[in-house]
């Protein structure tokens, strides 16, 4: 029985493939898959009750057809015919679905879905479109460089891998490039890979620059295709580098500073607009017509006032196109008079000047001592005060690093001036002495005593300032004496004296005992009083107790009576 089945089913499907019709209402159906990807196509058709199988075909390109896939509606068995690009691909559901895994290109055909019953073949055709995304675009073969006024290729665009073909477009910061006779060549080229059916897009660029071109950004992109629709994908930013002549030369001083002074160093560069810049060029100094060729630069080392003037530069080839720049060496010279250690003697006259002269006006500052002064000195009569160490200070302060100062060492030199004082101590037992001196270089100071004393706190001395200072001595003369100072330095020695009287000092000496023994005598009758004062108290004492004593015998008495009062009532 089943053997007789097969032959009749397929005699029955020889006989109506040739008379199998489209179903009314179904067009021409189009599936669109991604490369890779899966490839599901349903049959479209309503499953007839009376159903024996539904295959699958595709049509070659002349119109034969080529079976894929049966499935019977009673076995619900599924065979795949020996078909090699479709080997372990095919998947076919119950409801007749087809999937296809891993899309390829060669998988845009026409495939029929067929539902065959006893009398009737359906036919439901679908076409199948596959997409393959292309490759990030990329600019390749770049060229090093472009030049201006010349026609030269940029470079290549391309993008790999793409189906259908894709378009190229060029951008030139973002704004498409158009061909232009002269200006920009655009050459397009596509390569299919046999194997994979894969298109590789090439565009080559030919471009004319100008200086406005210099960091411009250069991308393409590639618009294809998609099984959503048009899609486009931009390159990276590529930025060239422009070459172009020396329009204008610069010249600049370096290091840069607001001013020159003498001993600088300072260094020449001269520039050119061009690229690549030129790497020579002609210096020209203040005075020498001919150029000096150098590189870009060119030092001139310790210069001096007389180096003040124009500098100048050019082109090796072009020497009209000359650059020039003014420099002022500014200079500070100072001169001190009198100057170094000068020693004059007291009450000399030292004029003392300061003479400047310099590029522009200088200030001038005086310190003595490292104290400034508010003027200039001048002495027409010299004192021991003035000596000291003189600076003169000046500066251009518009020049960093421009300063000039001398300085005078001023000694002034005097004999030993002696005077002396004298001064009593308020309690009269003593007398101060002093001796102040003048003069330099420092005298020394010397006592000498004529007559008999005590001295206390011999030879004390005050600092040395200004010239001056001053021994002092106190004493406590018993009769008449003579005190002698004498002070001497490298230049002379001088002697003073000053008589001391005693009397004053025996005067106050009797007053003072008079007062002692006043205050002896008061304090003796102080002690007098006292002990009669006392002796009175003491008598007074001693009465008084006798009477307490009395009463208090009494009282025994009367205590006595009153005991033998009460045994006798007993």
């Amino acid at each position: 029985m089943a053997s007789k089945a097969a032959p009749s089913s397929r005699l029955v499907f020889c006989l109506l493939i040739s008379a199998a019709v489209l179903r009314p209402g179904l067009g021409l159906y189009t599936v669109n898959s991604a490369y890779g990807d899966t490839i599901i196509m349903p049959c479209r058709l309503d499953v007839p009750q009376n159903l024996m199988f539904g295959k699958w075909k595709y049509e070659k390109p002349d119109g034969s057809p080529v079976f894929i896939a049966f499935r019977s509606s009673t076995k619900k068995s599924v065979q795949y015919d020996d078909v090699p690009e479709y080997r372990d691909r095919l998947s076919l559901s119950e409801n007749y679905t087809l999937s296809i895994s891993n899309a390829r290109i060669s998988d845009e055909k026409r495939f029929v879905c067929m539902l065959v019953t006893e009398d009737n073949v359906f036919e439901a055709p679908t076409v199948v479109k596959v997409f393959k995304q292309p490759s990030k675009p990329e600019i390749v073969n770049k060229a090093p460089f472009l030049e201006t006024e010349h026609l030269k290729k940029l470079g290549d665009c391309i993008s790999r891998d793409s189906y259908p073909e894709g378009n190229i477009t060029w951008y030139k910061n973002g704004k498409v490039l158009q061909l232009v006779e002269g200006e920009v060549d655009i050459n397009f080229k596509k390569q299919i890979d046999p194997e994979t059916q894969l298109y590789t897009m090439t565009s080559s660029l030919e471009y004319k620059t100008t200086k406005a071109d210099v960091q411009m950004p250069f991308t393409c992109s590639v618009t294809y295709y998609g099984p959503s629709g048009q899609k486009t994908v931009h390159s990276e930013q590529a930025v060239f580098d422009i070459y172009y002549p020396t329009e204008q030369v610069t010249i600049q001083v370096l290091p840069p500073k607001h001013a020159i002074k003498e001993g600088d160093n300072i260094t020449l560069k001269c520039l050119g607009n061009g690229n690549p810049p030129p790497e020579e060029f002609l210096f020209y100094l203040p005075g020498q017509p001919e150029g000096i060729r150098s590189s870009n630069t060119y030092t001139l080392t310790d210069v001096r006032r007389n180096a003040t003037g124009d500098y100048k530069c050019s082109l090796i080839d072009k020497k009209s196109m000359i650059a020039s720049t003014a420099i002022t060496v500014h200079y500070l010279d100072l001169s001190l008079n009198p100057s170094g250690e000068v020693t004059k003697q007291i009450g000399d006259a030292l004029p003392v000047s300061c003479t400047i002269s310099a590029s522009r006006n200088a200030t001038v500052v005086w310190m003595k001592d490292n104290i400034r002064l508010r003027s200039s000195p001048s002495f027409s009569s010299l004192h021991y005060q003035d000596a000291g160490n003189y600076v003169c200070e000046t500066a251009l302060q518009e020049v960093e690093g421009l300063k000039k100062k001398e300085s005078l060492t001023l000694i002034v030199e005097g004999k030993p001036q002696i005077k002396m004082t004298k001064k009593t101590d308020p309690s009269g037992l003593s007398k101060t002495i002093i001796c102040h001196v003048e003069g330099f270089p420092k005298p020394a100071i010397h006592w000498t005593i004529t007559g008999s004393g005590s001295v206390i706190n011999q030879t004390e001395e005050s600092p040395y300032v200004n010239g001056r200072y001053y021994s002092k001595i106190i004493i406590s003369p018993e009769e008449n004496v003579t005190l002698t100072c004498t002070a001497e330095n490298q230049l002379e020695r001088t002697v003073n004296s000053l008589n001391v009287s005693a009397n004053e000092n025996r005067e106050k000496v009797n007053d003072q005992a008079k007062l002692i023994v006043g205050i002896v005598v008061g304090l003796l009758l102080a002690a007098l009083v006292a002990g009669v004062v006392y002796w009175l108290y003491m008598k007074k004492s001693k009465t008084a107790s006798k009477h307490v004593n009395k009463d208090l015998g009494n009282m025994e008495e009367n205590k006595k009576l009153e005991e033998n009062n009460h045994k006798t009532e007993a």
